[in-house]
């Protein structure tokens, strides 16, 4: 009988060396830390993934199905793995949907398809529907635009947004943030001008194409709304090159005039039907805060500074035009 209860003791104690061995093994594996580096790794965890192949991601850890045994259904989302991090706290991030904000930046691009393609490239969302959702009219109206104004809902800033956002959530609060941005002075002075917030995008926009150089845009941007005032057309060569579709363009002829489109500003008198491409803040504010000129012309440089020469009558464009064309004929541009 004492031999039995000894025997019984043994086995439980046994039983209990195991436990406790084996619990400390799986804590162990559980409290080690996941990112040995000394940066940030980012993990990110889209509609198609499942258990595995987030332990893939994760690189298959030990210990990863012990703590997928206590229950866990997969959330979307990009999780930061900072130095130090342990697999259990990862986990728990994992389980909760716990993820990290990013920050988006939104550049002046120049047309809707390049930036779906943009935006696929930093979220979790298919170029393919983001265009085709930009295309779409009903889409639009609900921010109060067409696919031709839809540029200007875009304010090239830096926002904080999820990166599972969906395309509705995001356009919302990009909308919000259009409405912030506008808010107060900036709608003052685009009322003054005799322009809404859209029409300031779009002249911005062509003010964009003309200069790089920031300095000289409000130069730009007052030479054109001095022609809109006097309802001269605006003869923008890049709202010629928008209408064929090739910004590559360095010289525009005669025959590039005459190509139709509402975007033409040759033959079509005051603003195209919308942004030629996403207005940046600097051309935006060109066009509220523009030079109070005489200016009605004006030619690029002949020395390729990206700067213009302005003229107040057409004869001493002419002039300006003829140095710039002497000097796109002497490095054999065409």
């Amino acid at each position: 009988m004492e031999m039995n209860k000894k025997r019984v003791i043994c086995l439980l104690a046994g039983g209990a060396c195991v436990l406790l061995l084996s619990a400390a093994a799986i804590l162990t594996v559980v409290t080690r830390p996941l990112n040995t580096t000394d940066d940030d790794m980012c993990l990110l965890v889209d509609a198609d993934d499942n258990v595995d192949s987030v332990q893939v991601k994760l690189g298959s850890p030990t210990g990863w199905h012990l703590l997928v045994a206590t229950g866990y259904h997969v959330h979307t989302g990009r999780y930061v793995v900072h130095p130090g991090d342990r697999l259990y706290k990862v986990f728990r991030r994992l389980r909760g949907g716990q993820q990290d904000p990013m920050e988006l930046p939104i550049p002046s691009l120049r047309t809707l398809p390049k930036l779906a393609s943009y935006l696929s490239h930093k979220l979790m969302l298919d170029s393919a529907s983001i265009a085709t959702h930009f295309a779409d009219t009903a889409f639009c109206h609900t921010f109060g635009l067409t696919p031709q104004t839809l540029p200007a809902l875009f304010v090239p800033n830096t926002y904080e947004v999820y990166w599972d956002t969906t395309l509705p959530a995001l356009m919302h609060r990009l909308q919000a943030e259009h409405r912030r941005f506008w808010e107060g002075k900036r709608t003052t002075q685009a009322q003054t001008i005799g322009l809404t917030p859209v029409e300031v995008c779009t002249l911005a926009s062509i003010v964009d194409e003309e200069t790089a150089v920031n300095a000289e845009k409000p130069m730009v941007a007052g030479m054109y709304v001095n022609r809109l005032h006097i309802g001269m057309p605006l003869q923008a060569d890049p709202t010629v090159k928008f209408a064929i579709g090739d910004f590559s363009l360095r010289r525009i002829y005669h025959d590039h005039l005459k190509v139709e489109s509402p975007y033409n500003t040759y033959i079509h008198p005051g603003l195209p039907p919308g942004p030629i491409r996403i207005a940046s803040i600097a051309g935006i504010d060109a066009v509220l805060n523009h030079v109070h000129h005489d200016y009605l012309y004006m030619c690029a440089k002949e020395d390729f500074s990206g700067t213009h020469n302005f003229a107040r009558t057409y004869a001493q464009h002419l002039d300006n035009a003829r140095r710039y064309a002497k000097a796109l004929n002497a490095r054999n541009i065409h």
